[in-house]
C-alpha cells in the first residue's frame, strides 16, 4: 500500500517528470537551502574541469576521424558531430552523475532527510557535522552497491550501443534513464536502511514511475547550467516521490 493511500494528502505530482519538476520548488524551502549548496558546489567544480576535458579529446578524434574521410564524404562531418555530441552528453550526463554523487553522497543524504521532515513533519536525526561523518562508510558501501549493479550492464549495454546502430542506441538511452532512477531514488530508501535488493523491486513495481523520472533527469543533464543543479533538484524530487509512493510501506512495516 502506498502512502498517499494511507494519508489525506494529495500526491506531489502525477508522474515521475512531475516529481522532478516539483523538486525545483522544493530546493527554495526555507531552512532546505543550506544543504543544497554543497552538492552545488561539488557540481559546478567536477562539471567545469571534466566537460572541459572531455570536449577537447572529442574535438581532437573527430579531427582524426575527417582527416580518414575522404573528400567527397567530406559532409559526414556536419552528420557526425551532432551525433558525437549527443552520445557525448548521454554518456558524460550519467558519469558526471555518478562520480558527483560518490563525493556528495553523505550531504545528498541529509538533504533527503531534510526534505523528507518538511513534508511529513517526522525528523529522523538533527542533522549536526556528527550525524553526516557517521553515515560517510554507510553512504558510501550504498553508492558501492551502485556501482557494482550498473557495472556490468553498462558494459554490456555500452557494446551494444556502438555494435547494434539505433536500437543500441535506444537501449542505452533506457539504460542510463533507468540508472539515474536507482540512483537519485535511492536515497530515502537508504536513509531508512531499506536493502538494495528491496529498493531495486519496489521501484520494478511500477516502471512507468521510474522510466519517467530516470529520463527527465537525463534530458534535464543534458542542458547546459540547468545541469548544475539537477543533483539537488532530482534528490528533493525523488524524496517527494518516495513519500507519497513508498514510504507508508517501508516505514509502517519497520
Amino acid at each position: 500500500m502506498s502512502y498517499q493511500q494511507l494519508t489525506t494528502h494529495a500526491p506531489h505530482a502525477n508522474s515521475g517528470a512531475g516529481y522532478f519538476i516539483k523538486g525545483f520548488e522544493l530546493i527554495r524551502l526555507k531552512g532546505v537551502r543550506r544543504f543544497v549548496f554543497i552538492p552545488l558546489l561539488v557540481n559546478l567544480l567536477f562539471f567545469s574541469i571534466a566537460f572541459y576535458y572531455l570536449f577537447l579529446e572529442l574535438e581532437h578524434y573527430m579531427a582524426m576521424v575527417e582527416g580518414m574521410v575522404p573528400d567527397w564524404l567530406s559532409w559526414i562531418g556536419y552528420v557526425l558531430w551532432p551525433l558525437a555530441l549527443f552520445t557525448l552528453l548521454v554518456i558524460f550526463s550519467f558519469i558526471f552523475s555518478t562520480v558527483a554523487n560518490w563525493l556528495a553522497a553523505p550531504f545528498n543524504g541529509l538533504l533527503s532527510e531534510k526534505i523528507e521532515q518538511k513534508l511529513t513533519g517526522h525528523q529522523l536525526d538533527d542533522g549536526k557535522i556528527t550525524d553526516i561523518i557517521k553515515d560517510i562508510p554507510r553512504t558510501l558501501g550504498r553508492e558501492w552497491c551502485k556501482l557494482k549493479y550498473y557495472l556490468p550492464r553498462a558494459i554490456g549495454f555500452f557494446l551494444i550501443m556502438w555494435f547494434l546502430p539505433v536500437i543500441g542506441q535506444l537501449i542505452w538511452f533506457l539504460f542510463i534513464a533507468w540508472m539515474m532512477a536507482v540512483q537519485y531514488k535511492d536515497y530515502p530508501f537508504d536513509n531508512h536502511k531499506v536493502p538494495f535488493s528491496e529498493m531495486k523491486a519496489a521501484l520494478q513495481q511500477n516502471k512507468s514511475l521510474s522510466y519517467s523520472f530516470g529520463l527527465t533527469v537525463m534530458v534535464f543533464s543534458m542542458v547546459p547550467i540547468i545541469n548544475l543543479i539537477v543533483m539537488p533538484v532530482a534528490i528533493c524530487g525523488a524524496t517527494a516521490l518516495w513519500v507519497d509512493n513508498y514510504r507508508g510501506e517501508f516505514v509502517t512495516r519497520s
